[in-house]
């Protein structure tokens, strides 16, 4: 093994040992393979690599063949949660894909180059969020199997082109997702304000802000929307925002995640568990094992509103970045 990796190649490889599925080993391996040094120290162990890539993403496949008889529209779930992009023609979903994970869309300048939804994995803080770019959504060509997809998602990011009359285009997009029983809603409305339907949380990304002048135009959308949801601009073109999107995404989801502490070790700070927020030392403990919830009487807790190791019960409420050390 050589002596001469970088860090960035030691934290990919934790995520991998702690992957759950093969599409996440997959973009682990990619990641480690690109923080590999090139140089001949390193040629066995990057064809090592490579070859288990193949022979992964061969699995991949090989599992997708077998499902051929399903929709074409349905995608596998992958991580611990779904974003799902949706938008009127040419606003940049695909672009925005390709630029916040390792997949390769087709990206074009004409309309309806997405014929059907594509996955990619984007790395936020320690977890790997799925997000799905999907075919257009307009009154003049409406694929009634996406909205299936649709409604299986945990956050939707509306996209709209900020150069190309944005308003009209999330009216549009908006009204095509009520009329298939999806409601969107904000983080600070509760369920009962939003009727029937699939209640689904959703960040409004304002698209092709690439200079100061579209920020101007931007400013005067958001205004025009008022709160009705959460807006933010980006650029896919220039990279503005685009970190803070991912941060957008991670709140918007409404998760969190808790690290595991085996007593007399140290913290497992590179594989955290995934839990809503508001969730307990309890709900944790089924994460870690099923049957560990039924033996569990304390817990030590290093993080928010606790001192470091504070012995608290199993209805303590966790915070994001906690460190819990169970005890049966």
């Amino acid at each position: 093994m050589p002596t001469n990796l970088p860090p960035e190649y030691f934290e990919a490889e934790e995520r991998f040992r702690a992957a759950a599925t093969d599409q996440e080993r997959i973009v682990c391996l990619e990641e480690m393979l690109a923080a590999i040094p090139k140089h001949k120290g390193t040629d066995r162990l990057r064809g090592d690599y490579r070859r288990k890539l193949s022979h992964l993403r061969e699995a991949v496949q090989a599992h997708k063949k077998v499902s051929r008889h399903e929709s074409a529209f349905h995608i596998e779930r992958e991580g611990p949660a779904r974003v799902v992009i949706v938008g009127a023609p040419n606003v940049g979903k695909s672009a925005l894909l390709g630029a916040v994970t390792h997949a390769t869309p087709r990206v074009s300048e004409y309309p309806f180059t997405t014929v059907l939804p594509l996955p990619g994995m984007m790395p936020l803080r320690d977890i790997h969020v799925q997000l799905v770019d999907t075919p257009p959504l307009s009154k003049a060509h409406v694929e009634h199997e996406l909205f299936n997809l649709i409604h299986t998602a945990d956050l939707i990011a509306l996209t709209v082109d900020i150069q190309s009359e944005p308003l009209g285009q999330f009216e549009e997009v908006s009204g095509l997702l009520t009329s298939h029983h999806v409601e969107l809603r904000a983080r600070k409305q509760t369920l009962s304000d939003m009727g029937t339907g699939s209640i689904i949380p959703a960040l409004v990304l304002v698209n092709k802000v690439d200079d100061d002048i579209w920020y101007e135009e931007y400013v005067a959308f958001r205004d025009l929307l008022g709160d009705r949801l959460p807006v933010m601009a980006i650029s896919v073109t220039t990279g503005h925002n685009l970190d803070a999107m991912k941060e957008a995404v991670f709140e918007g989801l409404g998760i969190m995640r808790v690290y595991s502490k085996q007593p007399g070790k140290p913290a497992e700070l590179h594989a955290p568990f995934v839990l809503k927020k508001g969730d307990t030392v309890a709900h944790f403990a089924a994460k870690v094992h099923k049957d560990f919830v039924h033996h569990l009487k304390t817990a030590r807790i290093w993080g928010t509103g606790v001192h470091d190791g504070q012995m608290v019960g199993r209805d303590h409420v966790l915070h994001d970045g906690d460190v819990v050390e169970l005890h049966g």
